[in-house]
């Protein structure tokens, strides 16, 4: 087998998979908050959404086991501009997020409703809820708690 010829047809198919980015400066960051694709790839922290909540830990307290329990934790967008939550996903397939797929303007709130099944659990249970959205850091971590006891 030639080898050169192999090496070249890789080298080749290989090149054709890359951009060209020579002209374009544009962060990665700008794909995940389009706010600072409007300043040449520079976040202007001044304008991006912010998303605060009124609580990031909720503790559901003792629970049996097989119980599904659900907490809602409450947020507003006080940053300038829209806030876009682009997933949200729990720490583990017992606990299961849902979230709002539409944008919230600045000043509006909106809710991130969580769902522990404590099915096959038993003792104390942290898990997390990861959410990210068009703000800075993209990431923001909500925490729940439960003790979850065998039933008598």
């Amino acid at each position: 087998m030639n080898y050169r010829i192999l090496f070249a047809a890789l080298f080749l198919i290989t090149s054709l998979g890359c951009d060209d980015k020579s002209g374009d400066n544009v962060e990665a960051s700008a794909i995940s908050n389009p706010v600072s694709a409007e300043n040449g790839g520079k976040i202007d922290s001044s304008k991006v959404a912010i998303m605060t909540f009124d609580k990031s830990f909720h503790d559901f307290g003792q629970i049996t086991m097989g119980e599904k329990v659900t907490y809602s934790f409450k947020f507003t967008n006080t940053g300038k501009s829209d806030l876009i939550i682009n997933t949200a996903s729990g720490s583990c397939g017992c606990t299961v997020p849902e979230f709002p797929k539409e944008p919230i303007k600045p000043g509006g709130t909106g809710f991130i409703k969580v769902q522990f099944n404590s099915e096959g659990r038993n003792g104390v249970q942290d898990k997390q809820v990861t959410i990210v959205a068009n703000t800075l850091p993209n990431t923001t971590e909500l925490k729940i708690r439960a003790e979850v006891k065998d039933p008598q």
